[in-house]
């Protein structure tokens, strides 16, 4: 079935419409809550709220072109774990400017050789705060406006915050490269 067609499907509350709609993003979902939860069952809880979320308003969604459902999706996806986030007063969470690195301005190390379960896994140990920049800036492709308008924080905090972040990473990226060899 077209995305279209599911979608017209789950706008008149068709079932099986509803169930396919799940199973076709239900793990791409849950893999974007738990990069900004960074815990599983609370990305698990967000994957059935973000659902409910889509249910209850699908009807103003607008079939744009084939993809757009999945780019509503994150969206209301997206929203929902930052809702979360914030209702946990998650996102002001940070690190000292003592426990960060170091590290002077150099190219980043290549981390090809490391499983997308490690680099993910890095990220989701991220501080809620940096990990929600460096996600809404590099997965979601936001700007520093965007994420400053949404986390309600400056534009230079944005900015900062996906610097350390990156500081972090490239930190822990090192360190995993060392153990490698």
């Amino acid at each position: 079935m077209s995305e279209s067609e599911l979608t017209d499907k789950c706008r008149v509350g068709d079932s099986p419409a509803r169930r396919e709609l799940y199973e076709l993003y239900a793990e791409k979902m849950l893999c974007l809550c738990y990069r900004y939860t960074g815990d599983i069952e609370v990305a698990h809880d967000l994957l059935h709220d973000g659902f409910l979320k889509v249910f209850s308003s699908i009807s103003s969604f607008t079939y744009k072109g084939e993809g757009c459902l999945r780019a509503w999706l994150s969206k209301v996806f997206t929203n929902t774990a930052l809702e979360y986030l914030r209702r946990k007063d998650l996102l002001r969470e940070g690190v000292s400017l003592d426990d960060i690195y170091d590290l002077p301005d150099e190219l980043e190390p290549d981390a090809s050789s490391l499983s997308m379960d490690i680099l993910m896994r890095f990220v989701t140990d991220l501080p809620h705060g940096y990990r929600t920049v460096f996600n809404l800036y590099v997965f979601e492709h936001w700007s520093h406006k965007e994420i400053a308008a949404q986390l309600h924080i400056n534009e230079k905090s944005s900015a900062s915050q996906l610097n350390r972040a990156r500081k972090i990473l490239v930190a822990r990226i090192k360190e995993e490269l060392k153990k490698e060899r």
